[in-house]
């Protein structure tokens, strides 16, 4: 069985696990299989690609909890069909949010490196022992101000020209988008007190209430991103504009965000 190990292909390095997900997942995402649609069992999914029925399991999870499948005891599994509720956030350019307020932007890069992953760095991006990441932290400026501080990931294995890019010019959210069609998104909204470290990057005082907006991104060759955005709360809001399901686009992505 070939659990867990790596499989070569040109341009990238990736586990049996990430394969099979990537595999399913786009043909969900394509519409090959259109909600409903029954997946194979685990049994027939671990005898097609060679490996154990745990690995299949894992898989399975992690499309459940994505909401791309709905998991049956004893009936299998099933595309799930879209929900207005599931739509991800329309994924915004910092630049236009300041702009759109009427203020002068501009972009300060604070560090760049790259190199092998860390454990916790893995677990934010689910991807394997040895990718190459490049890490980014910038600050956007609004009206001469920090409007928000950036802490980006990018997968170098995905998105290979990445790692020759000079962001200090070049914001890499822009970059990206421009460069990488992602297929899939996550959003997670959080509120922090800032750390002395996040406080200073924002020029303000220790414990200041803060807007977190983390967000990963996929494309069909794997985690493409994972970036944290941190706004000081007392500036910014949060609005939703939603329609009801039954006129939602055909991928439910009908919500958006605005920032004010």
């Amino acid at each position: 069985m070939r659990d867990e190990k790596s499989v070569t292909r040109p341009g990238q390095t990736t586990t049996l696990h990430q394969t099979i997900l990537r595999e399913i997942e786009g043909k969900i995402v394509s519409g090959e299989w259109p909600p409903g649609h029954r997946l194979p069992f685990e049994v027939n999914l671990a005898e097609q690609y060679g490996c154990s029925r745990m690995t299949v399991n894992k898989v399975m999870t992690q499309l459940a909890k994505a909401g791309l499948i709905e998991r049956h005891r004893k009936a299998g599994s099933f595309v799930t069909a879209p929900r207005a509720q599931s739509a991800i956030l329309e994924i915004h350019d910092v630049e236009g949010e300041v702009r759109s307020l009427g203020l002068p932007y501009a972009y300060v890069l604070k560090a760049q490196s790259q190199g092998k992953t860390t454990a916790d760095e893995r677990l934010q991006m689910e991807i394997a022992r040895g990718t190459l990441l490049r890490r980014i932290v910038a600050v956007h400026m609004g009206g001469g101000k920090p409007f928000c501080l950036e802490e980006r990931l990018i997968n170098t294995t995905v998105v290979a020209e990445a790692a020759d890019v000079d962001f200090e010019q070049t914001p890499p959210g822009p970059w990206l988008i421009a460069q990488v069609p992602w297929t899939t998104a996550e959003h997670r909204i959080s509120a922090i007190s800032a750390s002395r470290e996040t406080a200073r990057l924002l020029d303000k005082p220790a414990g200041t209430s803060c807007l977190v907006i983390e967000r990963r991104t996929w494309s069909m060759t794997g985690a493409v991103t994972f970036v944290r955005f941190t706004y000081p709360g007392e500036l910014h809001t949060l609005v939703a504009r939603f329609t009801p399901a039954q006129s939602a686009n055909s991928d439910g992505s009908n919500q958006a965000l605005d920032r004010a």
